[in-house]
């Protein structure tokens, strides 16, 4: 072996088929180049940082340039993925892995930076002139890291209906619906990604929203819902509008983008509407979704009061004198609030279900 001062290595014009050049940890033979290994966290803290550095990345499985600004991936591994639906056609470029039950993606081999959409199951909307449902709460981002291993992906549910009157004429107890359950992406080797269920809307006569990734409605003198309960600084929704103090009834859950709006006064007047959602086009076409559910409305003279609006994503309707409609399923749209029914109706009406989540994989084939 040929030991070589480094600086004088620009002399050096020819290496023998027995020789090498040793450089620290860079070994040059006549066939082949040897450089330094290191994974991110040692790259990040004490490489070098001059233009045209080198380096290979034992985390990201490939060879790095710094070119002054940023570290650029060059010759990279093969990556594998399997699990959900897939598709390349949809998004030049990319693959997307589509989620709308529980599953996992599984990495044969390599690594990826994916991008990922978690939304969780929306929360039902109120009974007996309930307010809406809240959103799934809805994450969003380009940070996840994807190496050899299996990663475990929860789809969650909708909540259930909340029962409204059960006779015609005949106040029920005040009726809170149920909570979305969770949506997530989780591995060993990563924090969890993890969308929290929509708020439930309040069932009438009195009752709050309750908090969720997005805040589910407030019935009667109940107070706003929560929008964001997330153990940590990441907001997944808005809250669920207010009664209207005049004496209106039913505000709309909460969406991704917006609050619920609170309930107007009877009457004549519009219960809330729901929040609305967000866009994304992770799958290759803008596709707005978590929308929050309107309040319900009342077909009883006494109390006239139109149903709200569901807010665009999925969130559902509030229902007019009867039950609420569900939202969408996987868009973890909130379910709209119960409708007061008339005097004499005849059958039973409840709160709409929530939507159920989806989780979106994604990442680029090129």
């Amino acid at each position: 072996m040929a030991i070589v001062n480094h600086n004088s290595i620009s002399g050096v014009s020819t290496i023998s088929a027995t020789s090498s050049i040793t450089v620290g940890d860079t070994v040059i033979k006549n066939t082949s180049i040897s450089i330094g290994t290191t994974d991110t966290t040692g790259r990040n803290a004490g490489v070098g940082t001059a233009v045209g550095t080198m380096i290979y990345n034992n985390t990201t499985l490939r060879v790095e340039v710094y070119d002054g600004t940023q570290w650029i991936g060059g010759l990279e591994s093969p990556f594998s993925a399997t699990g959900g639906t897939e598709d390349t056609t949809s998004r030049s470029g990319y693959k997307i892995h589509t989620f709308t039950s529980p599953g996992s993606i599984t990495v044969s081999e390599g690594y990826k930076d994916a991008e990922y959409l978690v939304i969780a199951g929306g929360g039902s909307g109120g009974g007996r002139h309930g307010s809406g449902g809240g959103a799934g709460g809805y994450l969003t981002g380009t940070t996840l890291s994807l190496s050899t291993g299996t990663y475990t992906v929860q789809v969650g549910g909708g909540g259930a209906a909340a029962p409204g009157p059960t006779t015609s004429g005949t106040p029920a107890a005040g009726h809170t619906g149920n909570n979305g359950t969770p949506s997530y992406i989780t591995n060993p080797g990563i924090s969890s990604i993890t969308a929290v269920g929509g708020g439930a809307g309040g069932g009438g006569p009195d009752a709050a929203g309750i908090p969720g990734g997005s805040g589910g409605g407030a019935c009667g003198s109940g107070p706003v819902g929560n929008g964001q309960n997330y153990p940590g600084p990441t907001q997944q929704g808005f809250p669920g509008g207010l009664r209207n103090p005049s004496g209106g009834l039913s505000g709309g859950g909460g969406g991704a983008s917006a609050a619920g709006t609170a309930g107007g006064g009877h009457p004549g007047g519009t219960s809330g509407a729901g929040g609305n959602g967000l866009s994304s086009s992770i799958n290759g076409s803008a596709t707005t979704r978590a929308g929050g559910g309107g309040g319900g409305g009342s077909d009883f003279y006494l109390a006239y009061l139109l149903a709200g609006p569901g807010g665009t994503g999925g969130g559902a309707n509030g229902g007019q004198g009867g039950s609420g409609n569900a939202g969408s399923p996987n868009t973890g749209g909130g379910g709209g609030g119960c409708g007061l029914e008339a005097p004499n109706a005849g059958s039973p009406a409840n709160g709409g279900n929530g939507g159920s989540g989806i989780v979106i994989i994604a990442y680029p084939t090129t």
